[in-house]
């Protein structure tokens, strides 16, 4: 059985996350046994793709950490074909409507509670042995992460919040500052009004407010404003980071 942490995120627990866009399993393994309540492997705009998606969830399945999968789109063969490699939950970029979170949750469930089509023999109900409670389960234990990215959203994101099976609002902060007109002013007010739109819509629906962050320094504040369900950083990020620092050691003696 998958490792659920829906009913945590919906408790409003303060749930730590990281971002994988390495594509590789061992970061991955890394990630999630460093502490972290789940992690979010992305194959929107990551390094990885179906194939590399299998290792990582593997990698991560031995863990305590929820494998979450950031998809290309909001296209129902793309849930069903992470859900049964065996994602704990699916983040869904650019979330911009209603209809469109209806979309996504539809998804998320098998019928008649949604569209996702029905296949036993798949690691995510355990190749048939968990099936028959995976089944009957699942719209219970999967959880839904809707990005919003966009002014659209921002101006419906109480009816976004609303749609049952919507478990978190998560703020994409580089499109969404690029998408207001602001690219990367993560301290200008037009984005600090829409960090409190989201996390008071999400507080008003009993749904939890989601945000990646960069800075460890932001994390405190960030928890103040209502984020419960927060990523820092990445593992191509630290590795950048560390290899520069590394490469800078070097730099006084070419002088």
């Amino acid at each position: 059985m998958i490792n659920s942490i829906r009913q945590r995120v919906l408790n409003g627990d303060l749930l730590a996350g990281t971002f994988i866009n390495l594509g590789s399993s061992l970061t991955a393994e890394m990630a999630a046994q460093s502490g972290f309540d789940w992690v979010l492997i992305d194959i929107e705009h990551g390094a990885g793709d179906h194939e590399s998606l299998v290792h990582q969830l593997q990698a991560v399945g031995g863990t305590p950490a929820a494998p979450i999968v950031r998809i290309a789109s909001n296209e129902p063969p793309r849930f069903k074909r992470v859900l049964d490699m065996g994602a704990s939950g699916v983040m869904v970029p650019y979330i911009s409507s209603v209809a469109e979170a209806e979309q996504a949750v539809a998804s998320m469930r098998y019928p008649p509670r949604g569209i996702r089509g029905v296949a036993k023999l798949n690691r995510g109900s355990g190749f048939g042995v968990d099936f028959e409670d995976y089944f009957a389960r699942s719209h219970e234990l999967l959880t839904t992460v809707v990005q919003i990215e966009t002014r659209e959203a921002l101006d419906c994101i109480d009816g976004i919040a609303a749609v049952d099976g919507v478990d978190v609002l998560f703020i994409g902060p580089l499109d969404l500052s690029v998408n207001l007109g602001i690219p990367e002013q993560f301290d200008n007010p037009k984005f600090s009004d829409a960090r409190r739109k989201v996390a008071s819509a999400a507080r008003r629906a009993g749904k939890a407010a989601g945000i990646l962050l960069l800075n460890p320094a932001q994390v405190e504040a960030t928890v103040q404003a209502g984020f419960t369900f927060i990523a820092l950083g990445s593992d191509g990020g630290l590795v950048a980071n560390g290899m520069q620092q590394l490469a800078s050691a070097f730099e006084p003696c070419r002088k």
